[in-house]
């Protein structure tokens, strides 16, 4: 559902939360100047406890957790062999616990898979989904709206504390420079919401959080990705992949693309030129010349870029390229954002400038 005047683009990748809370670009103006809270509570929470618990996640996932200090958290990958993204989480470690939140809905496939691969390790994953809810705070003022409501504030980046009723506090990066994440007692979610809002923070819906998400070119599972989707196309080395650790499955596609080559796609910001009554939806054609190049991913109007996406495309397209995104009345005229292209030195990968090193040699 939209506000008078506001037009909710392509398909509601949440409808279990509200989309927003009566004007969308008054909450992403509050979440760029000052401080709103959104209602995240459709994540999907496991909680991992167990003496072995870091070294054993170390071993599943795409980041370096094994000696993962308390009171911090990070963001990781599960793999498939051939290295394409299956899951996507971010971390939080406090006190004898790990939570790992991930996208509405994916818990049982996780679960399952860390639940099989426990074998002889002195750990307990377990659905944690129905005892927490996530709230996120985005704005400048998320560090006073945190102590207006009694709540430590975590040190960033990805610092997490937890808090003294359960559940976990924790400092982000994104959507907006200013965030934090709260994963509060699902039972206690009203009486935080409540919480937050008298300290400071403005009620808001997920169109604003994710056009924002959209504007810090922040990729989401399953929307901004397909089946194909490997963590350099997307912006996750670094973020939530070690490029320097092994044992986990797909490290090896990890470490190959790294070191002998570049991704066959990258995550670009689209600028629409059609208006904003009809506009492409995640998984729509993005088309040069009549011919598929890439694929439309979240969609958004944001508050000063207007219409906009992300989208999957082929290295090859170049920046200045004219485009069409989506099918039938949903197509319209695109643009790359070269500022979201970093520029390339020309540069060969390592591994690739090692082979020329030694050939020359020879």
């Amino acid at each position: 559902m939209s506000g008078p005047g506001q037009t909710l683009p392509g398909a509601d990748s949440d409808p279990q939360v509200p989309a927003h809370r009566g004007d969308p670009l008054a909450e992403q103006r509050a979440m760029a100047r000052a401080a709103a809270v959104v209602d995240r509570g459709h994540r999907g929470v496991i909680a991992v406890t167990g003496d072995d618990r870091l070294s054993w996640l170390h071993l599943l996932l795409t980041q370096h957790v094994s000696e993962l200090p308390a009171d911090t958290g990070t963001e990781a990958l599960v793999l498939d062999i051939n290295g394409r993204v299956l899951h996507h989480m971010v971390v939080a470690h406090t006190r004898d616990t790990v939570y790992l939140d991930t996208e509405p809905g994916e818990v049982p496939e996780l679960l399952g898979y860390l639940q099989k691969m426990v074998f002889w390790s002195r750990v307990e994953p377990r659905d944690a989904t129905g005892e927490l809810a996530v709230l996120s705070v985005v704005g400048p003022e998320t560090a006073d709206v945190l102590a207006a409501a009694g709540v430590d504030v975590p040190a960033a980046p990805h610092g997490a504390l937890a808090l003294p009723d359960g559940g976990v506090a924790r400092c982000m990066a994104w959507p907006g420079t200013d965030a934090a994440d709260l994963l509060v007692p699902r039972e206690a979610q009203a009486a935080w919401w409540a919480r937050l809002t008298e300290a400071g923070a403005r009620p808001a819906g997920t169109m604003a959080f994710e056009a924002l998400r959209v504007e810090a070119m922040r990729p989401r599972l399953h929307v901004d990705t397909d089946d194909r989707t490997i963590p350099h196309e997307v912006g996750w080395i670094g973020s939530a992949v070690h490029l320097t650790k092994g044992c986990y499955r797909g490290q090896e596609t990890v470490a190959r693309v790294a070191n002998l080559g570049r991704p066959p796609r990258r995550l670009v910001l689209l600028h629409f030129d059609g208006g904003d009554e009809h506009l492409p939806m995640p998984g729509d054609a993005v088309l040069r010349e009549g011919r598929p190049v890439g694929r439309v991913g979240t969609v958004a109007l944001h508050h000063e870029l207007g219409p906009v996406a992300l989208a999957l495309v082929k290295r090859s397209v170049p920046v200045d390229a004219e485009l069409v995104a989506g099918a039938d009345d949903r197509a319209t005229p695109a643009a790359i954002d070269p500022t979201s292209v970093p520029p390339e030195d020309g540069a060969p990968p390592p591994g690739r400038a090692a082979q020329i090193r030694g050939g020359l040699r020879g």
